[in-house]
């Protein structure tokens, strides 16, 4: 399979309600970009078929975004392209994605200092 992504993704466990056609689904999204995610699930979808997907936000609330599935793998997942965000929406990706990837200098400053790590009761083998 070509790469078509044009943008990054960066690793999620979000939960999400999927609805495909008239049916409701609970599932799991496993990476997550500005135009699009992947859902990690057992279910049957077809290539092209339209969804809602409502993700659940870290702070409790709801994203809803209508999505068209890319690519599917059977009994793996499948991949779901982000159909005409709103600019609301948008930015509601963009704050998962600042979640999920802080900024590096949010990084650093949970990262321990060398200095501080104690490996004196470790043997070296």
């Amino acid at each position: 399979m070509s790469e078509k992504r044009t943008r990054p993704r960066f690793d999620v466990c979000l939960d999400v309600r999927c609805q495909a056609s008239s049916t409701h689904y609970n599932v799991r999204i496993a990476d997550i970009s500005e135009g699009g995610c992947y859902v990690d699930t057992i279910l049957e979808v077809i290539k092209g078929e339209t969804l809602l997907l409502k993700i659940l936000m870290p702070d409790g609330g709801w994203l809803e975004i209508d999505g068209i599935v890319a690519h599917h793998y059977p009994r793996l997942g499948f991949g779901v392209c982000f159909a005409d965000p709103d600019d609301e929406q948008r930015r509601l990706i963009q704050s998962l994605i600042d979640w999920v990837n802080p900024k590096q200098e949010k990084q650093t400053e949970a990262c321990w200092p060398i200095k501080q790590i104690d490996v004196s009761c470790h043997e070296l083998m």
